[in-house]
């Protein structure tokens, strides 16, 4: 019977000391000795990527703040390599008739998270007024 007990108590004694182990292992966050740190799995990357959605809305607020004019709307959007490209309208310059507004197309890129690295104006026209026809197009 002594024998039984003293296992008793060696396999509590070590349950115990594993349990404070693993504790103060989840409390310092960090790894366990001969154990590397894991990385996040795919479901966790791709939940840390924003949505196409929110990267839209993003980038017309990032240019609206940079260019103090409000972004109509978005006429081309684009996933790239090195993160997006979307062409925003705005208006320029309102007028009246409003017909008459002036409105510019930008080109923006973004990187992969949605942060804006560059925009520039690739084009101004008036509202209503259709692109001109490119010979040899229908």
């Amino acid at each position: 019977m002594s024998n039984t007990s003293s296992t008793s108590k060696t396999q509590r004694s070590q349950k115990s000391q594993t349990s404070q182990k693993n504790q103060t292992s989840q409390e310092t966050d960090e790894p366990e000795e001969g154990r590397e740190p894991s990385e996040p799995s795919r479901g966790e990357a791709a939940e840390s990527r924003p949505t196409p959605m929110q990267v839209l809305r993003h980038a017309r607020t990032q240019l609206a703040e940079l260019t103090g004019m409000a972004p109509e709307s978005v006429s081309s959007f684009e996933q790239t390599e090195d993160g997006w490209t979307l062409e925003v309208e705005v208006l320029e310059m309102a007028r009246v008739p409003d017909t008459m507004s002036l409105l510019a197309s930008y080109q923006v890129e973004l990187d992969a998270d949605g942060e804006l690295t560059g925009y520039r104006r690739v084009r101004r026209y008036e509202r209503g007024r259709a692109d001109p026809r490119r010979s040899g197009g229908r």
